[in-house]
């Protein structure tokens, strides 16, 4: 996928993540997710680091080698990325308790991708 197609789905996921509160965990981590993704991908596309034909679904489902790349040419949003992804499992797919702290915490980390890839533009 370009990086216009990301960008604009990472916006329209983010819009509609405004329309529910951290009471509605659920939605707000898989929602930040999928908009997190996005920015991850057009980021990894704006760097050079993967082709539009080479999209990253997941990042826990990069390589190794690849991983310890992107760690240090794109750190922050890897790490950002990650934390998503842990909340995910442990309050979407989980039951942990706190949910609402977690819709908080994977709110701030996708403001972190967000502000990466804007940030190469």
């Amino acid at each position: 996928m370009n990086i216009e197609a990301h960008l604009a789905k990472a916006q329209r996921v983010e819009s509609s993540l405004e329309k529910c509160t951290h009471a509605d965990f659920e939605t707000v981590i898989e929602g930040a997710m999928l908009a997190g993704t996005h920015w991850f991908n057009a980021l990894l596309h704006l760097r050079g680091l993967r082709t539009a034909e080479h999209d990253a679904v997941h990042a826990e489902f990069v390589s190794v080698g690849e991983r310890r790349k992107l760690a240090v040419a794109i750190a922050a949003a890897l790490q950002a990325l990650d934390q998503i992804e842990s909340l995910r499992t442990s309050h979407v797919r989980g039951n942990m308790p706190n949910g609402e702290q977690a819709a908080k915490a994977a709110l701030d980390c996708l403001a972190r991708l967000r502000e990466a890839a804007l940030s190469k533009l």
